[in-house]
């Protein structure tokens, strides 16, 4: 019974706590201070905007490299004990890699304009 005095004792003192820091600490919803990140600039454009679909075939090739860092950074730490199997393996691998790049250079994702 005392610890459960005690516990609801504590959850309020948290809460007293909270709501008076938020009083001391309360700041004026200014014109500045509500623009996003707090910089000063006027969006141009609404937050929710699409992007154009260019970029999402990009994003799906940087995505492909880091899920082969992903996989190589581990295969590094055992590929001593694992011998060529591994090795082929990871060539294996790399050969998807270059193909799905190959094919992306020849769709034109890889164009900046």
């Amino acid at each position: 019974m005392i610890g459960l005095v005690v516990a609801l004792g504590a959850a309020l003192l948290v809460v007293a706590i909270v709501m008076v820091a938020g009083r001391i600490a309360a700041v004026e919803p200014r014109a500045v201070t509500v623009l996003p990140f707090e910089s000063g600039w006027v969006p141009r454009q609404h937050a929710l905007s699409r992007f154009h679909a260019r970029w999402y075939p990009l994003a799906l090739v940087l995505l492909a490299f880091d899920v082969e860092m992903l996989f190589m950074y581990p295969w590094s730490l055992v590929v001593a004990r694992t011998g060529v199997a591994s090795v082929a393996e990871m060539f294996v691998f790399l050969g998807v890699l270059v193909a799905a790049v190959v094919w992306a250079w020849r769709e034109g994702t890889l164009r900046w304009v």
